[in-house]
């Protein structure tokens, strides 16, 4: 179980690293290209329009990710928690009809009683 919470771990923090990464480098070649446009201002706001929708889809992509491989995660615990509460409830039945007949109580065969 704890290998499993360290390898989430890790699989976050570099999928972090490369969201933020990525945003970086978007970000470094929006600055270089409105840098290089000398003023044109039409093609500047398409340059930014087409960083920032790189970069809130990359993150919203991630996110979204994240948030459902969570979710998949805590119902497959919580089922697993359920199966084992229905197996364990399952047998206690047969334990204690099997201790009440041992006590004469029902489901015991009646005492023999001599002609």
């Amino acid at each position: 179980m704890g290998q499993d919470t360290d390898l989430e771990k890790i699989r976050a923090r570099y999928g972090l690293l490369a969201v933020v990464g990525s945003n970086i480098a978007i970000t470094a070649v929006a600055i270089f290209g409105v840098w290089q446009l000398n003023g044109d201002r039409a093609v500047i706001v398409g340059v930014l329009t087409s960083a920032f929708t790189a970069m809130a889809g990359l993150t919203t992509a991630y996110l979204g990710i994240k948030a459902v491989s969570n979710t998949a995660q805590s119902m497959s615990k919580e089922a697993g928690r359920q199966q084992d509460a229905e197996r364990q409830q399952s047998a206690r039945p047969a334990l204690e009809d099997e201790a009440v007949q041992a006590d004469g109580g029902a489901g015991a065969e009646p005492p023999k009683t001599a002609p």
